[in-house]
C-alpha cells in the first residue's frame, strides 16, 4: 500500500507520517505486539522516503487506530469505532542499509539463508531447501 496521510506541524514545518489501522477486538489497541514491528518498519520506510526526497520529517509519526465496537445492540447498517491516536518515534537508520543488502541479494546468484521476523529460519528458505532436497532425492532415485 501507499502512505495513508501526511500532517504538517505548523510550528516547525515538519511533515508527520500517519498510518491508519483498523481492527475489531476486545480491549485496548496498541502497537506493542511482537508482530506489529512490521507496522513500525512501515512508518520508518515512509519517513526515510520523505527524507530521501528532501522533506523535513518529524521523528514522531502517528497511528490512527480504529477499533470497531462489538457491543452495539444492532448493526443498523452502521459501523462504530473507538479511535486511538498512538504516537511512535521512528528510527529509519536501518532502511538504507537494508535496501543496499536487498539489491545485493537480488543481483546475486544465491541469496543467503534468511531469518524470520520472529526468529529462526525464514519459512521461504525452509520451503526452498525442502523443495530442492526432494527434487534431488527424486532425481537420484531414477538413476
Amino acid at each position: 500500500g501507499g502512505i495513508d496521510d501526511v500532517w504538517e506541524d505548523p510550528a516547525t514545518g515538519e511533515l508527520i507520517i500517519v498510518d491508519y489501522k483498523a481492527t475489531s477486538k476486545n480491549g485496548e489497541v496498541s502497537i506493542d505486539a511482537d508482530w506489529q514491528i512490521a507496522y513500525k518498519r512501515q512508518i520508518e520506510v515512509y519517513q526515510w522516503l520523505f527524507r530521501a526526497n528532501d522533506f523535513k520529517v518529524s521523528d514522531t509519526a502517528y497511528f490512527v487506530y480504529c477499533n470497531g465496537k462489538q457491543d452495539s445492540p444492532s448493526f443498523d447498517a452502521k459501523l462504530e469505532f473507538d479511535i486511538k491516536l498512538i504516537p511512535y518515534t521512528g528510527d529509519d537508520k536501518w532502511v538504507e542499509p537494508a535496501i543496499i543488502n536487498l539489491k545485493k541479494c537480488l543481483e546475486g546468484d544465491m541469496p543467503a539463508v534468511g531469518t524470520a521476523a520472529m526468529g529462526g529460519e525464514c519459512e521461504h528458505c525452509a520451503y526452498a531447501r525442502s523443495r530442492t532436497e526432494l527434487t534431488l532425492k527424486a532425481l537420484r532415485s531414477k538413476k
